[in-house]
C-alpha cells in the first residue's frame, strides 16, 4: 500500500510550505545533501588539525539532527555525500533509522580508504530495485558513484500498459574539488566516465531511453565545463527549472560555503527525460575539452587569429600539425602529467578536429572545432538508423513540480551564519510523472 504523501505539515520543517503542497500521490521527491564528514569538519579556525571526528558528542548530535530532518521530509530518494563510512557507530545509526522508516540503503566507500563515501536510500513504498552498480573511478580524487535501476510502484503505475516503461536510473556522486585549474579536466573526465558507465549499463540491459536523475555535490558552478557538458547531453538542473532560471543565472542561489570561505552553487539534481536524449557522450566530451582548450587560450590573452598563428608556429604552411597541437596542449597543462589527457584521448580529439582527414588543421577547421565550434547532425545522433529499427513508444518522463533549498537564505544567494548542520545546503525536488514519446530501439 502506498502511503498518502499529502499529510499536513509533513515537510513543514523544510523551510517552505510550498513544497509540501506540490506533493501528490503521483509524485516522487528527491533530496541530495553533502552532510560534511566529521573527518573533514574543522572545529578551530586557528588549529586546522582539530576535527569533529575527535569529539563523539559533536558528530553524534549533528548527525542525529540530520537524520531527524531527513526522516521528517521522508523523500522518496535520499542521496548523501561525505557519508562517514569509516565509523561503524555512525553507519549503524543511519542504516537502522532509515531501514526502520522503510528505506533500502546502498553504501559505497571512496577508494583508497579515504574514510567517506556515498549513501543512497530509496523508499520501498515507491520503488522496486531492479539492479545496482558501484562505479569506481579510480582517479586521483578516489571518487565513486552509485548507479541504481528501479521500477516505479506509485499509483500512476496501477494503470499498467505493456508499452509504457515505468523505470528510472538514479546516480549519486561527489566530484573532486578543483583545488587548481589543472583539476578541471579531471572533474570533466569524472562526469564523462559516469555517463559512459550509464550508457554501457543501458546497452547491456537493452534499455530504451528512460529517465535519468543525477544527484550529488558537483563541486562546480553553472559557469563551469561540467555544467555545460551535462547541459549539452540534454540534462536540466531541476532547481533552475522549477524557478525558471536560465543557464546564465549563476548568482541567484548558492548551496555551499567551502573551506576557503567562498559561497557558490554546486549541489544539483539533474534530470534527463527520455525525449531529451541527444548527442553521443563522446561528442559532448570532445566539445567540452575543445571549449576548455579555447578558454585557456583566451586566458593567455590570445585572439582567434593569434591563437591559430601560435598553434601553427612549427609549420611552414598555413596549418596546424599534430605535433603543434600536442605542444599547445602541453603548454596549457592538458597533457604531460598523470591526470592529463591520455595519448588515445589526444589522438581522438585530433581526429575530431581534422574534419577532412588530411592530417593537418586549416583555419576553417580550427574555427569549426575549437574557436566557434559547429557539429553536424550526423555526429550528434546517438544511434545509426541504418543498423537498427526505430519505433516511437510511450514512456514515463518527469516534470519538475517544485524545488527547495534549505536553509532558505541560500535561495537568495546568502549563507546564514547560524546554520550548522553542514557546509552544504540540502536540496529537495518534487517530480511528477508524465507520459512522453521516445524512440524505441530493437536490439
Amino acid at each position: 500500500m502506498v502511503r498518502n504523501r499529502t499529510v499536513k505539515g509533513r515537510i513543514s520543517r523544510i523551510g517552505s510550505y510550498a513544497i509540501s503542497s506540490s506533493i501528490t500521490d503521483h509524485s516522487i521527491t528527491c533530496t541530495t545533501f553533502n552532510i560534511l564528514a566529521p573527518i573533514y569538519n574543522r572545529l578551530g579556525k586557528k588549529d586546522q588539525s582539530c576535527r569533529e571526528s575527535d569529539y563523539r558528542a559533536y558528530w553524534l548530535t549533528r548527525n542525529q539532527r540530520i537524520l531527524d530532518w531527513l526522516l521528517c521530509e521522508r523523500s522518496s530518494i535520499i542521496c548523501l555525500q561525505e557519508f562517514w563510512v569509516g565509523n561503524e557507530e555512525l553507519v549503524s545509526m543511519y542504516e537502522k533509522r532509515l531501514s526502520d522508516a522503510g528505506y533500502i540503503n546502498f553504501i559505497l566507500a571512496r577508494t583508497n580508504n579515504r574514510g567517506d563515501g556515498l549513501l543512497t536510500a530509496l523508499h520501498k513504498d515507491y520503488f522496486r530495485v531492479i539492479s545496482h552498480r558501484d562505479l569506481l573511478l579510480n582517479d586521483i580524487g578516489n571518487r565513486v558513484a552509485q548507479l541504481i535501476h528501479v521500477e516505479l510502484l506509485f499509483p500512476f503505475s496501477q494503470n499498467r500498459n505493456n508499452n509504457v516503461r515505468q523505470e528510472l536510473l538514479i546516480v549519486n556522486t561527489h566530484l573532486l574539488f578543483p583545488h587548481d585549474s589543472s583539476l578541471c579536466l579531471v572533474r570533466l573526465h569524472q562526469v564523462y566516465e559516469i555517463l559512459q558507465n550509464v550508457g554501457s549499463y543501458q546497452q547491456e540491459h537493452k534499455l530504451n531511453p528512460i529517465p535519468i536523475i543525477l544527484c550529488g555535490d558537483w563541486n562546480g558552478s553553472k559557469r563551469g565545463h561540467v555544467y555545460h557538458f551535462l547541459r549539452s547531453q540534454g540534462f536540466v538542473s531541476s532547481y533552475d527549472t522549477a524557478h525558471q532560471y536560465t543557464d546564465t543565472d549563476a548568482q541567484r542561489w548558492v548551496s555551499h560555503r567551502n573551506h576557503r570561505g567562498n559561497v557558490c552553487g554546486v549541489d544539483f539534481i539533474w534530470l534527463l527525460n527520455p525525449n531529451r536524449y541527444s548527442k553521443l557522450v563522446k561528442t559532448s566530451w570532445s566539445e567540452a575539452v575543445f571549449d576548455m582548450f579555447k578558454c585557456l587560450l583566451r586566458r593567455a590573452s590570445l585572439t582567434e587569429s593569434d591563437a591559430f598563428a601560435s598553434l601553427k608556429a612549427d609549420s611552414d604552411g598555413g596549418y596546424i600539425t599534430y605535433s603543434g597541437f600536442c605542444e599547445a596542449l602541453r603548454q596549457l597543462n592538458l597533457i604531460g602529467h598523470p591526470h592529463g589527457l591520455t595519448k588515445e584521448e589526444t589522438r581522438e580529439l585530433w581526429v575530431q578536429a581534422d574534419i577532412d582527414g588530411n592530417g593537418v588543421l586549416d583555419y576553417q577547421e580550427f574555427q569549426q572545432r575549437i574557436w566557434n565550434p559547429t557539429w553536424s547532425a550526423s555526429q550528434d545522433e546517438r544511434t545509426d538508423s541504418s543498423n537498427e529499427d526505430h519505433h516511437v513508444v510511450q514512456t514515463i518522463g518527469f516534470s519538475v513540480t517544485n524545488a527547495v533549498l534549505f536553509p532558505t537564505e541560500v535561495e537568495k544567494g546568502m549563507w546564514p551564519e547560524h546554520y550548522s548542520l553542514s557546509d552544504h545546503a540540502r536540496l529537495t525536488v518534487v517530480f511528477s510523472p508524465v507520459r512522453m514519446p521516445c524512440s524505441q530501439l530493437i536490439f
